[in-house]
């Protein structure tokens, strides 16, 4: 089970720190990713971790800005989200990915998803 939290409405060029908890004892096996949506438009790949934290993905549109980053003893993985811009505004999902501690951008290796918090960034 995975419960995000941290979401908000925040004026540009602002940050949010977004936290996934998640329950079990194999955490640190199973590779994370966040996924956000708009309204209207599909469910995008934002960023990915391996289950040791030693390799990120990130989309290009987010380099630079937003930072993956996990705790393990905490069961626990981040998003650090900084200089917002209002096309960042969407449902952010944190997702596990159990077959394999390697990051995918790719939603469909994803098995466990998490029920979203809301980003709104403001202009």
């Amino acid at each position: 089970q995975l419960q995000a939290s941290g979401g908000g409405l925040v004026q540009a060029g602002g940050s949010l720190r977004l936290s996934c908890a998640a329950s079990g004892r194999t955490f640190s096996n199973y590779a994370m990713g966040w996924f956000r949506q708009a309204p209207g438009k599909e469910r995008e790949f934002v960023a990915s971790i391996s289950g040791s934290g030693g390799m990120t993905y990130y989309a290009d549109s987010v380099r630079g800005r937003l930072t993956i980053s996990r705790d393990n003893a905490k069961n626990t993985v981040y998003l650090q989200m900084n200089s917002l811009k209002p096309e960042d505004t969407a449902a952010y999902y944190c997702a596990a990915k159990t077959a394999g501690s390697w990051p995918s951008r790719s939603s469909s290796a994803y098995d466990y998803w998490g029920q979203g918090t809301q980003v709104t960034v403001s202009s």
